[in-house]
């Protein structure tokens, strides 16, 4: 799986009174994914922060606005794991509408103590599963 596809429905809440999708809002169309992505390879969040001790927290995100997502468009991001580090993790991810790239996006992803927030490595068995799908 080096690829995780991901529906998203743009709804009135979504956009401004033109109908255009807000450009807040494609972040937490891409949150969603990479939440959902954990989900597919078995990890939820609560678990990782009571089990493991760890939180996954945004670092950093390059984006590109190319075209707009409109109300009541049946969407698809597309999240690909691009990068692997001691402590931190890199997608690549894009908006389509069909075959039409909207909206694509680069996220850095650091894996941080639940307690000080701390940078820390990956625990082995979310490594593992990283490197399975890593492209």
């Amino acid at each position: 799986m080096s690829e995780f596809r991901w529906p998203v429905r743009i709804y009135y809440e979504n956009t401004d009174a033109g109908g255009v999708v807000y450009h807040s809002e494609y972040l937490k169309f891409y949150e969603r994914a990479r939440t959902e992505w954990l989900r597919s390879l078995g990890f939820e969040q609560p678990k990782l922060r009571s089990r493991d001790g760890v939180i996954f927290v945004v670092r950093g995100m390059q984006i590109k606005y190319l075209q707009p997502a409109k109300f009541n468009e049946l969407l698809e991001v597309r999240s690909r794991l691009v990068e692997i580090g001691r402590s931190r993790f890199v997608f690549e991810q894009e908006l389509l509408r069909g075959k039409e790239l909207l909206n694509q996006a680069t996220v850095e992803v650091v894996c941080v103590a639940d307690t000080s927030f701390k940078p820390t490595a990956l625990p082995p068995h979310i490594r593992q599963h990283f490197e399975s799908v890593l492209s």
